[in-house]
């Protein structure tokens, strides 16, 4: 039995069919709403659904759990309210770290690379204290992301107690089906697309940095299938624990991937810049690119798609097709 917190959202969701697939009897955490999210399940159901409410009553009848994914979080990055953010992505990890220590069950959570803020400290995925405290993140998801990686990283130091198998896993930027529910925080891959599939252009937002022009920023963009690999690794390799970036190791432009939208629909490139919220100024970052040596000295050896291929894939096969889902 495997279970995924956050398993009916958009990474949960993927990672879950692939469990499915392999025959995995799967627990989802998670709450389904009213807007559709159901759909992410409808092709592969769990074995149970259990809101977020009630984790600690199931917890408590000692359910035989062999791994916890825990990829449930407050992901808005404009998030304002820092209590409720805290409780979902610090409290809550917590709570589950301490429930497989005790239970010897092995435990997988989602970190992120907004931990890295501006990227000046680099993007280098090192698990000491010191390494750690040198990050920076722009927007309160990334420093709640952030906070619970120290916590690990000064449990791991002292040799507390920890689960048989951790690992904290920094997304990189994500994209691909099941994301639709996502709302303002949706990929950008899928933003564009419905720009250019109603026949404008592609928006993208000017440069606020000095010296960049105008849609050269770039980000590590990460089709789902690769992090869903990554993860399903993980299972495969119980003897493996640590902090690892999970995206490409290359970074590309907004430009870049604005071309690619265009390309995979089969319209004329069309990009048009507008200014960047005001609301964003001072948390966008301009800069990502994972260091994944850490990932492949430990062993993993699955090759990343590259954008072209990703977004060509996530527009044919599936914003384009009547069921776009998993």
């Amino acid at each position: 039995m495997i279970m995924v917190t956050g398993g009916a959202g958009f990474i949960g969701s993927n990672l879950h069919a692939a469990l499915v697939r392999r025959g995995h009897e799967t627990v989802i955490v998670d709450r389904l709403g009213s807007d559709g999210k159901w759909r992410n399940l409808a092709k592969h159901p769990p074995a149970q659904l259990i809101p977020p409410s009630e984790i600690d009553a199931f917890l408590e009848s000692r359910p035989p759990l062999e791994m916890v994914y825990h990829l449930g979080a407050n992901s808005d990055t404009t998030a304002s309210d820092g209590d409720a953010v805290w409780a979902t992505n610090v409290e809550l990890s917590r709570s589950l770290w301490d429930w497989c220590t005790g239970h010897g069950v092995r435990f997988v959570y989602a970190s992120s690379a907004a931990t890295y803020g501006d990227g000046s400290a680099n993007f280098d995925d090192d698990i000491t204290p010191a390494a750690l405290e040198l990050l920076r993140p722009l927007n309160l998801y990334g420093w709640t992301k952030h906070a619970y990686d120290l916590r690990v990283a000064q449990a791991v130091a002292e040799r507390r107690p920890h689960p048989p198998q951790w690992v904290g896993l920094k997304f990189f930027n994500a994209y691909g089906p099941n994301e639709y529910h996502k709302g303002r925080m949706i990929s950008v891959v899928k933003l564009k697309h419905d720009e250019v599939a109603a026949g404008g252009p592609a928006r993208l937002y000017r440069s606020t940095e000095p010296g960049l022009a105008d849609g050269e920023q770039r980000r590590d963009f990460i089709w789902v299938g690769d992090v869903v690999d990554t993860m399903l690794w993980l299972l495969d390799m119980p003897g493996v624990s640590g902090l690892f970036n999970v995206g490409t190791g290359q970074a590309r432009s907004y430009l870049d991937l604005a071309h690619a939208v265009c390309d995979a629909a089969g319209r004329p490139r069309n990009v048009e810049f507008i200014d960047m919220p005001e609301s964003l100024r001072g948390q966008y970052q301009s800069f990502t690119q994972a260091s994944i040596g850490r990932l492949r000295a430990a062993g993993y050896a699955g090759q990343f798609t590259p954008l072209e291929e990703g977004v060509r894939r996530y527009v044919q096969d599936y914003l384009t097709q009547p069921d776009p889902y998993v």
